[in-house]
């Protein structure tokens, strides 16, 4: 057996407050909130493929991703654009290409949604 894995399991993500951010990404990606919080500072967001791990202990203003640090799926990039935009969510680029673009969470961490 191999002591280490190919698979990533889970990307950590800081955050301010891990009852705002649960809700936040918990609204735009469909899912419920009613997981545990662990520590008093950690959400694992339950998805297809390598969770997300909201953590609001090692948040700190120079920790917030200036860069996407991983990409979010969609089958309909114009459409996922739209939602992001009616839910007031902080777009920072256009549609690159027909098949991205970047936009925030409530503290600032650069995400990217992907076709």
């Amino acid at each position: 057996m191999e002591s280490v894995s190919n698979k990533i399991s889970g990307v950590f993500v800081p955050v301010s407050s891990i009852e705002r951010a649960r809700d936040w990404y918990c609204d735009i990606l469909g899912l419920s909130t009613e997981g545990e919080i662990y520590f008093d500072h950690i959400y694992v967001l339950p998805l297809n493929g390598p969770n997300i791990v909201l953590d609001s202990k090692i948040y700190a203003p120079e920790n917030v991703y200036k860069v996407a640090a991983f990409q979010l799926y969609t089958e309909d990039i114009d459409e996922a654009y739209e939602f992001l935009k009616r839910k007031n969510v902080e777009i920072i680029t256009n549609i690159e290409n027909g098949h991205w673009f970047n936009f925030k969470d409530p503290d600032g961490n650069v995400l990217m949604m992907c076709k």
